[in-house]
């Protein structure tokens, strides 16, 4: 299983962008958990990134909510970013 660990970018956007919003937070948990155990899920809809984000990899949450994460090793990752697609992008 995965680990996460969330940057100080993060945490800020989460708390900006999705804190407050009960389903999006709930959608959120439920995605992440799902990332922990199996991160090639076609729910979540999991790629790399290309231009200026190149090595750095994005997954769905909800229709257009995003986290944007790096690898970090074999069983850590760094969530860096949440938010809708022109949020993050």
């Amino acid at each position: 299983m995965l680990t996460v660990k969330f940057s100080r970018s993060f945490v800020k956007s989460y708390g900006k962008r999705i804190k407050s919003n009960s389903k999006l937070k709930f959608q959120f948990e439920k995605r992440t958990d799902l990332f922990k155990i199996e991160r090639s899920s076609d729910l979540l809809k999991d790629h790399s990134l290309i231009g200026d984000k190149k090595g750095l990899r994005s997954f769905s949450v909800s229709g257009d909510c995003r986290v944007i994460y790096r690898l970090v090793s074999d069983n850590l990752v760094e969530f860096i970013d949440i938010g809708s697609h022109n949020q993050v992008y």
